[in-house]
């Protein structure tokens, strides 16, 4: 490989990292309402369920259970967050991988340069369109855990 070619490629590996950065905060930026929803709203009301099982009246094993039953909904919706989110880092991943194949095919090619400018606009479409699905998964999550629109619950807290 030489100098121009090796330059080029390291040029390209700075701006997929930056790209890489740009997926985090466009993720990080839709996923707020529901990872506020699933740190607050959800352990408020497990810490409120918990602390209504302590009664002197139970017997230990009793408020064990009760603890332990109202940890389930938080726990499942982190589980299902997580879940979810390690499908999208997947199908990110595997979109990247076909990038990397597809470049590391025309070096074998000696395309060069070309290889670079494909990679880098591989890589481009790859996380922009990967980013697009980030409102839906949004959404999908929003759905199933009962979320109302962060603008609504704004303004009756306002209120």
């Amino acid at each position: 490989m030489n100098h121009v070619t090796a330059m080029e490629e390291q040029i390209v590996s700075e701006r997929m990292r930056k790209k890489l950065e740009e997926v985090n905060a466009a993720a990080q930026s839709h996923l707020f309402p529901v990872q506020d929803h699933i740190n607050f709203t959800l352990q408020q009301a497990y810490f409120k369920c918990a602390y209504d099982c302590f009664d002197r009246r139970r017997k230990q094993e009793d408020i064990s259970n009760c603890v332990e039953h109202c940890s389930v909904p938080v726990m499942r919706a982190q589980q299902h967050f997580e879940n979810e989110m390690a499908r999208f880092q997947e199908r990110l991943n595997r979109s990247l991988m076909v990038c990397q194949d597809k470049f590391e095919s025309a070096k074998l090619q000696k395309i060069g340069n070309e290889a670079v400018n494909d990679l880098e606009s591989c890589v481009n479409h790859s996380i922009d369109e990967n980013i697009k699905t980030l409102p839906h998964l949004v959404g999908k999550l929003k759905t199933q855990f009962s979320i109302k629109e962060l603008s609504q619950m704004s303004n009756t807290t306002m209120l």
